[in-house]
Order: structure tokens, then sequence, then C-alpha cells
């Protein structure tokens, strides 16, 4: 899961694109990267790390221009130790594109075959978003064919692309002295949303991003959901043209987006995250009423701070009393992004400090967004116990995790996740709970879909084990688990030199 944001503006941009990224931190504390784009020149700084330590002064005052695109990078796919994998990725043929991406591919492989080994493109890394450039930087050369650039060239590139590609993805680029491209993949699994501002002189500026939540304190409203399956195109004067690149396009975006990624203030495909969460805690209260003797329950808790809507509105529900029972150090960053497990578990109790005096004697009904690999959970049942517990009691805004996520988020393989053969009773048991309730399917599915009944469906392949795209089988889930689809990507990308026919500054050191 990565957050992209993009900008077409009248004035510099180097702030607002900073500023923007601040807003999206949470998807990605790996690695960040601005590009800025001036005439027919790009400059650029990415590096790993959060925002606030990738950028410096002088970082900002070399991003000059009125346009730009920006990446926080999470690591699905490709090496997460390597700053080399920090987005934007450049590539110089033809005019010049900068491309960020949100989500994952599913046909890397296939996509390197098919274009960049045959027809030779480079690629620098192993990381599926190059490949994304590199399929899309090929599909306009082929659109062109020497004549001038134009919008229906644009459109026609992501319209193949669109043809190739199998995955998820939300996708910022820059064309160098043309504008900024966005699209989205037909299934719209990953969001990617338009901001729209005017300005002190009525001009119009424009914004794209994976959530809302971006746009605000910066000027621009949320204007509509990038459509699955369209793309828009920007000037760098400011003219907006739209079109759907996908003839069978439908709209069923990751249900996970509004349990866990997602910030609550973000609205997303018409639904306000807050407010899903909120529902969702309304449903879990009927089952809890059917599953957990909910009348022995002193006080319900939350785990700060994704499951604290639907904590409230659970207790709220049964009329228990709702408290704080968790302390979260802010200054920690968030486990299920944190690679190896080691490193998780040890981060848990540095992160969440108990208040002794809530716990003591009472039996507690603990309320997270979900329960992936169970490591935080035990974690933090074992947390209330020493804190003087009576009975400990577990619910899941979230059904059980059974299957990975290939479309973006970090759940490679079946032996990682602790719902993977494990009855409701066992899960309970490995983490040490008296009694765990998850949501079911279908009311989650439910509670999302009616604050936008136009919302076809939605991927919950992590659920239930249903892939959207329909290329991933048990054969390619085994591929992925052994590490060998990256590992084979990886054998075949070669040193080389690149081209910096269009200026590019590039600096990852770290000092002042």
């Amino acid at each position: 899961m990565c957050g992209i944001f993009g900008l077409v503006s009248h004035e510099p941009v180097n702030q607002l694109l900073y500023d923007g990224l601040q807003m999206l931190q949470h998807r990605g504390q790996d690695a960040a990267g601005i590009v800025t784009a001036s005439g027919h020149s790009f400059h650029m700084h990415k590096g790993s790390g959060m925002v606030r330590d990738v950028f410096r002064t002088r970082n900002m005052r070399d991003l000059v221009g009125n346009a730009g695109i920006a990446h926080v990078r999470y690591p699905t796919a490709g090496n997460s130790k390597s700053a080399a994998e920090a987005q934007p990725f450049y590539v110089n043929s033809p005019f010049g594109i900068v491309l960020a991406h949100n989500g994952n591919l599913t046909n890397t492989d296939e996509l390197y075959e098919n274009v960049c080994y045959r027809d030779l493109r480079h690629i620098n890394t192993s990381s599926d978003s190059e490949v994304l450039l590199n399929v899309f930087a090929h599909e306009l050369e082929k659109q062109v064919e020497g004549s001038d650039l134009t919008v229906e060239h644009i459109f026609g590139a992501v319209t193949e692309l669109q043809k190739l590609v199998r995955g998820a993805y939300g996708v910022v680029a820059l064309i160098a002295g043309y504008g900024l491209v966005a699209f989205r993949d037909p299934f719209g699994i990953r969001p990617l949303i338009l901001g729209k501002n005017i300005d002190a002189q009525g001009r119009e500026e424009y914004a794209v991003s994976s959530e809302s939540v971006a746009f605000n304190g910066l000027g621009f409203e949320l204007w509509r959901d990038v459509a699955p399956g369209e793309a828009v195109f920007i000037s760098f004067d400011g003219e907006f043209h739209s079109q759907q690149c996908h003839p069978q396009a439908t709209l069923k975006p990751c249900l996970f987006e509004y349990v866990y990624f997602a910030r609550p203030d973000t609205v997303m495909d018409g639904v306000s995250v807050y407010q899903a969460r909120a529902d969702m805690g309304v449903s879990l209260a009927e089952k809890v009423k059917r599953e957990l003797p909910w009348k022995e329950i002193d006080v319900v808790m939350p785990i700060p701070d994704t499951s604290r809507p639907s904590a409230m509105e659970l207790a709220h529900h049964l009329g228990i009393t709702y408290r704080e029972g968790f302390i979260k150090n802010r200054y920690i960053g968030r486990t299920f992004i944190m690679p190896g497990q080691a490193v998780r578990k040890k981060s848990v109790r540095q992160k969440l400090s108990p208040v002794e005096s809530e716990f003591r004697g009472k039996n507690i009904l603990l309320v997270d967004d979900s329960i992936v690999r169970g490591t935080t959970s035990l974690e933090i049942v074992e947390m209330a116990r020493d804190a003087g517990a009576k009975n400990v009691y577990f619910a899941s805004a979230a059904p059980e995790v059974r299957y990975p996520n290939v479309y973006g988020i970090d759940m490679p393989t079946r032996a990682e996740l602790i719902a993977t053969d494990r009855t409701v009773e066992e899960i309970a048991k490995e983490i040490s709970a008296d009694g765990v309730v998850f949501q079911d399917l279908a009311d989650l599915v439910a509670v999302v879909r009616n604050l936008n009944p136009k919302i076809d469906g939605f991927d919950t392949s992590c659920f239930n084990g249903e892939y959207l795209t329909g290329d991933v089988d048990e054969a390619y889930l085994e591929r992925l688990a052994s590490g060998k689809i990256s590992v084979e990507l990886l054998n075949k990308v070669k040193p080389s030199l690149v081209d910096h026919s269009v200026r590019i500054d590039d600096d990852l050191d770290d000092d002042e």
C-alpha cells in the first residue's frame, strides 16, 4: 500500500506536495519522493524514511515548478531495503516521464518479458511500478510514432496499457513539457480521488490523491473520484480532460481500505471512512450479542487508533461503558507496516501502554479493526491480563483474514495469517482470549455498500480467496509465498547507465 499525490497549479507546488504527503504518511513509511516539473525539466528528490526525514530545506528549494507528483512507499513488491526503489520512477523516452504507483501488479513477469525485454526497454529495479512505467512509455511511443503528442495519444496509451496490465493500480505521472496523467485500474481496487481549487485570479487548479484527506488544509475541495478504468489529463496550463479507457470497468474497491488503511477523515468512492467504521461497530455489536456473554462485560475498549469509531458505536449499541484503556505512543511506527515478526512483536509494548486502573478486576471487550497475523493481538491480550483484567474478550471489525492479498497489502503468505486452517475457537486460544468474535463478511459488505449503493462490489480476496483479476491461482500463491516472483524479475534486471537527457535532480543523501 502506498500514497500518491499530484498537483497542477499556477504557483509553485513544492510546499503543497510536501504537505499533501504528510497527510498520506499513514499509507507508507518506508520511503518518500517528490518530482516537480518546470518547462521540459524534472526536479526530483527521494529517499528512504518518512517524509519529514527525507526532505530538507535545500531539497525543497530545488523542487521548482508549478506541477508535480509525490509518493510515500509501503513496500509489497521488490526490495524493501533499496533506496533505488523509492518512487517516483523516471524514463527518458519518449518525452521524459515520471510515474508514481499505488497498488500491485499480478502479471509483472509477463509484462517484463513481452514489453520490456522484447522491446529493449531497460528496468533498473525489481519494482512492478518501474515495469508499469515502461509499459506506459512504450504504449505512448507507439501512439505518437513521430508526430506531436496529443491528448488522444495519451488516452490511447492508457487504453492499450489496460489491455496488458493486470492487478491493482492508481497512477499519477508527469510527461515533460505537457502535463499530468492519472488513471485507475478497471476494478477501482485502489482509490484515486480528484480535488479542485479556484485561485485568487479565478484560475482552476487540480489535485489527485489516494485519499481526500490530502486536500484538507491545502485549499482544495473534493471534486470526485477517478472512475475505474478512467484516465484524466491535466495540461500544465490547467486544461482538464478525461476519458473512460476500459469498456468493461466496474467499481469494486478494496474492502480493507475502509477497515484499516484509509484515514477516518477520508471520503473515497462516495463513502465516509469514519461513518463506515462506526456502522461496522453496530453490526459487530449484534454478533457479540449472539456469541459472547455480553451482559457480563464491564468495559469496551478500542485498540487505538483505527478501531475507535467501531468500538464507540459497539459500546453504545450494547449499553456498555466505553473506556480508553490503552495509551498510544505516537512516535512508534505502525506495527502492521514494520517488516519482520520479531520487530512487530517487540514494538507492541513500546507503542501501547495500559492504564491499569481501567483493567483491574473487570471483564474487558477489546475491539480492533482486524486480526491478521495475531502477534499484536496476543501481546495486547497479555497486557490486559497483566494489568489485572479478569476476562478478556476480543472483537474484530473485519472478518477472518484467511488469504494473501496480492493487490498491494502486505499479507504475502497464508502461513503468516492466524486464521489459516483455524476455527474461531482455535484463534481465541492462540491469542489467549476468553472469546473472539469476527464481523461477518456479508455484514461488512452491507455496511459499506449502504453508504454508496452505486458500488458494484468489493475486492474481498483476503477474506474469501476470490481474486477479481482472475489470474491468481494456487500456483501463483505458492510462487508468491516462496518469493520466486520477485526473485525471477530481480534476476532479469541488469545494471546499466541511465540517460538523463531530461535533467533530474535526484539527491538521496540525508544530511543538511
